[in-house]
């Protein structure tokens, strides 16, 4: 199916734009940009030079992909934006390329980033991540798969956040984020397991179960990280999950995030046992 391009849009004779690929008025298309078949934009949307989008994108209007980075490093070098497959971006979300010659700000294949989101240079976001309303990236922010982002979160440059984590609203991070954690509170603390998340990725009661316990060892028995580990190796069977999040907790440069036992000895009520109880 041919392509369907609206006579007020703006687009770049280097521009290559595969079938059945739609944009919408006011849409500006700069040079060396690529857009994969059947991507939707919709009026306004601005699409930079050398940003890849891949196929089945779809482009809400006023959304702007692969501007400048806001790095006073940046000197002009080439880079990219590259978006995977069947991805949303919805009104007015920014994505930044990188800074730093041929290095890419990378989207991974079905994500949703909601409106007024930013990612900023050199992130990486995995597969199937959500970012919802006005969250902001800082630069070098690296997100696993499926990983949910609440709205207006704040995630400080060169964080890591664990594949499957979910952080709860206008909350925010200076600090890695684990796989598979449950965090609320403003900074971001571990409450507990994301059971839900888990459960919808095809995790076993028995793996949950190991997490959990895994979990407590680190974020709720009071121990250091070393002791931490000591103890689930003595007393966790060691699966892969176990493993991912043993690894990511020791290749952490940032530290990893505490835990809302810290609110508890100061008094403050929680709920964490109520989030720890489920599985």
């Amino acid at each position: 199916m041919a392509s369907l391009i609206h006579p007020t849009a703006i687009i770049d004779p280097t521009a290559k734009l595969g079938t059945d690929v739609q944009v919408g008025p006011f849409c500006v298309i700069h040079a060396n940009a690529e857009i994969g078949n059947g991507t939707r934009l919709d009026s306004h949307v601005i699409v930079e030079a050398n940003t890849i989008i891949g196929e089945n994108c779809h482009l809400s209007p006023g959304a702007a992909v692969g501007g400048e980075p806001q790095d006073l490093a940046f000197k002009g070098e080439f880079s990219r934006v590259r978006i995977g497959n069947n991805t949303h971006i919805r009104e007015y979300a920014t994505i930044h390329r990188a800074s730093g010659e041929n290095e890419e700000t990378v989207v991974g294949n079905d994500c949703m980033l909601m409106a007024y989101t930013h990612v900023a240079h050199n992130c990486k976001l995995g597969n199937n991540v959500i970012l919802a309303n006005t969250v902001q990236l800082g630069g070098y922010v690296e997100l696993g798969d499926y990983v949910f982002l609440g709205g207006a979160v704040v995630v400080h440059q060169f964080v890591r956040i664990g594949r499957m984590a979910f952080l709860g609203g206008r909350s925010g991070t200076r600090q890695d984020v684990p796989p598979f954690a449950m965090t609320n509170h403003a900074p971001a603390l571990v409450t507990g397991l994301n059971s839900v998340g888990l459960r919808r990725r095809g995790l076993k009661l028995e793996e949950r179960t190991r997490l959990k316990k895994a979990f407590f060892y680190l974020w709720f028995a009071g121990m250091n990280q070393t002791q931490a580990i000591e103890a689930i190796r003595e007393n966790v069977e060691i699966d892969a999950y176990v493993q991912e999040l043993i690894d990511f907790v020791q290749s952490s440069k940032r530290g990893v995030i505490g835990s809302v036992r810290t609110l508890e000895a100061s008094g403050e009520s929680t709920g964490a046992d109520a989030d720890m109880a489920a599985v």
